[in-house]
Order: C-alpha cells, then sequence, then structure tokens
C-alpha cells in the first residue's frame, strides 16, 4: 500500500488504527476515536493529514481557457489568490471528478484532486477529454507535495502562533511562500469540514516537522490529530460530497443539488449540453437528506422505499456525534416532490427502518 510522508510520524501513536483507503494506508482514528476527534473539530481544532490528494500545475498562455473548458464552474475570471470548487464532467455530463483550482498567476494554475481520481484525471486532462490536443503543459506534483488539514473554531488562534495575520485571508484566498519556522507553504483558507480552517501545501521533507509544530503549538487550544472517520461524518453533517458517492461516473452535478457550481451561462464546457438538456427536460433524480426515525446505520447502496416501492438508494450515512441519531443522503426519484417531513424507509440488513425527509445541510457553522 501507498504511504503518505507522515506515516513514520504517526503509525506508532497509543490508540491509532490504519485502514486501507483506495491503497492507500491511512489513520481511520486516533486515540480519541472518531466521535472525539469529530467533537474536536466541532468546538476546537483537528489536523488531518490530506497528503494522498493528487496536485498538478497547469500553466501556459493558454491555460485558463484550457481549464474553462474542463470545468464546470467559471475559471476565467478567477482572480490570482484565489481558489474555486468546480466539477470535471464526462460529454454525457456525469462526473469525472470534483476539484479545486487554484490560481497562483495569470498563466499557472494548482489543481487539487481525489486521491481515488489522480491517475484518471491527470490522464483525462492531458487525453483524453474532447479538446486535449490544446492541452497546455501539465505537471503532477503529488510526489513531492504534502498537505495538511487545520480545521475547526480554534485554527486561526493556532495558525497565528505561527503565520501571521492568517486570519486576514478570506474563505477560499490563499498565500503563497508563507514561512513557519523554516518551512515555506502554501496557506489556503479552505476545508472539508463545515468549519473554518486551513489546508497547508508543503513539501514531502518539511511534512513530518509541520505536523509536529501545529499539534504543539495547537495543544493549548484543544488541537487532536484526526483520521478518515471524523472527516467523513463531519463532511456528511456539512453536506460536502464524496466521489463515489454523491458525484460519479453515473451521476450529474444537477442531481447531486450542486447546480451552484454548473455555470451553464458562462460558455461551452465539457458536458455542458447534456446538463442543459438534463435541466430543460427535467432532472430524474434528486439528492435528499434522511433523519432515521428507527435505530440503524444507513449505508451506501442501501434501498430507499416511498409508499411501497423503491426510489432510489442512499448515498452516505452516519451517526451523527453532533446532532446524535443517524442521518444520511439518498439520490431519489425526483418526480415525487417529497416534502420536509415525509416518512420513507430504509432497507438495512433486510429491515425496513423509517426515515424522514430533512433540511439539509444537517449542520452550519455559526459565522
Amino acid at each position: 500500500m501507498k504511504r503518505t510522508p507522515l506515516y513514520d510520524t504517526y503509525h506508532s501513536y497509543d490508540g491509532v488504527k490504519l485502514v486501507d483507503f483506495g491503497g492507500w494506508e491511512l489513520p481511520l482514528h486516533f486515540r480519541a476515536g472518531i466521535s472525539g476527534e469529530h467533537t474536536a473539530v466541532r468546538t476546537a481544532a483537528g489536523l488531518f493529514d490530506v497528503s494522498h490528494m493528487g496536485e498538478c500545475v497547469i500553466s501556459g498562455d493558454d491555460a485558463a481557457a484550457y481549464l474553462e473548458y474542463l470545468c464546470t464552474n467559471s475559471i476565467a475570471d478567477l482572480a490570482v489568490g484565489r481558489s474555486r470548487y468546480t466539477m470535471m464532467c464526462y460529454p454525457d455530463g456525469t462526473v469525472v471528478d470534483d476539484i479545486l483550482v487554484y490560481r497562483r498567476s495569470e498563466t499557472t494554475f494548482l489543481l487539487v484532486l481525489n486521491a481515488s481520481n489522480t491517475d484518471k484525471d491527470l490522464a483525462w486532462i492531458r487525453s483524453d477529454n474532447p479538446r486535449s490536443s490544446h492541452c497546455p503543459e501539465v505537471i503532477d506534483i503529488s510526489a513531492t507535495t504534502a498537505l495538511l488539514a487545520l480545521q475547526g473554531p480554534k485554527a486561526v488562534e493556532i495558525l497565528k502562533t505561527m503565520v501571521g495575520e492568517c486570519d486576514l485571508l478570506e474563505s477560499f484566498a490563499f498565500r503563497s511562500q508563507c514561512e513557519i519556522d523554516d518551512v515555506f507553504a502554501l496557506v489556503s483558507r479552505t476545508g472539508y469540514t463545515g468549519e473554518d480552517g486551513f489546508e497547508i501545501f508543503c513539501n514531502v521533507d518539511d511534512a513530518p516537522k509541520l505536523w509536529n509544530m501545529i499539534l504543539e503549538r495547537g495543544e493549548p487550544f484543544g488541537v487532536l490529530p484526526c483520521g478518515l472517520g471524523s472527516r467523513d461524518s463531519l463532511r456528511i453533517e456539512a453536506k460536502l460530497p464524496l466521489y463515489g458517492h454523491e458525484i460519479s461516473e453515473h451521476i450529474t452535478p444537477l442531481e447531486a443539488n450542486l447546480g451552484a457550481f454548473v455555470k451553464l451561462d458562462k460558455g461551452d464546457f465539457c458536458g455542458r449540453d447534456a446538463l442543459l438538456a438534463q435541466q430543460e427536460g427535467g432532472i430524474p433524480r434528486s439528492l435528499r437528506g434522511l433523519e432515521m426515525i428507527d435505530r440503524g446505520v444507513p449505508r451506501q447502496g442501501y434501498p430507499v422505499h416511498f409508499e411501497g416501492r423503491e426510489i432510489g438508494a442512499v448515498t452516505s450515512g452516519t451517526k451523527s456525534p453532533t446532532l446524535g441519531g443517524f442521518w444520511a443522503f439518498a439520490l431519489v426519484d425526483r418526480s415525487l416532490s417529497l416534502k420536509f417531513g415525509s416518512q420513507v424507509e430504509v432497507m438495512i440488513h433486510g429491515q425496513r427502518k423509517r426515515a424522514r425527509i430533512v433540511k439539509s445541510p444537517f449542520y452550519r457553522r455559526e459565522r
């Protein structure tokens, strides 16, 4: 299995549980457990190793125009020093991947790719998309880049002990060449937990020092090292999609309620015609939030029933440390126009468990 540059730092921690995640040996949780880490991020801060994510740099005079075609969101008007969430779609409107695009200069962009999709994404960008003959320079920097995520309401206070004026960074803004002791890093005010926080890019050789430094400086603030388990429960509460669950090569952004990141009026992009036709002809499925009435963990793929017939399936589910109880998202038949409070059933281990349709996200932080 692959290992991040931080593996040797944390694999011997007391209480750490390592698991295979898409071919990567990563921590599921540390000593505090999933619930303890989840609560730390909601109330103080948590530090995640997300160095398994892929990164590439796209540069050239035509880089912006090329990304404008590949991405559903607008890229041409992205300011230097800002990042933007977007998706890349196939011509049929389904999703290649959801990514973050950082504009480093007028002609240079950094892309952050999902770990399990990195090879596929690079192939799509370089050679497999319909306009690949116009591809600018693409450099894969995944092997030399580490990525740490410091998340939670105390993240700003912790990082301010190391990076001056980081509190002045706006959401989805970043600063290059931040000096943290003698480590140079790109600091971005982004995250995947529903909390305020930062993602910090550095060279792989500097990652252990930076990890230990953040935990040491953050100890008085209650920071904890966190693993994949809490990362998943946090993002579900905040309605943040995971590739292969809420979006995939079989699900469009419009079905996943991500239309805000699809700019159909910006001009041509890959998948636009299919997405426009879906919007005009009627989106067949819709992502809906579920709160379980009966006790049971709704897992991906579990069928959802309404008035005696199957109407869709769960995409993600979790026991919520913040809210209590069990919560899920399901992709269901949109023609039913289910209202908030409508009761459905989720098939869990052969038994029909009652749930209700609820508003989502399930959790929003106070700003």
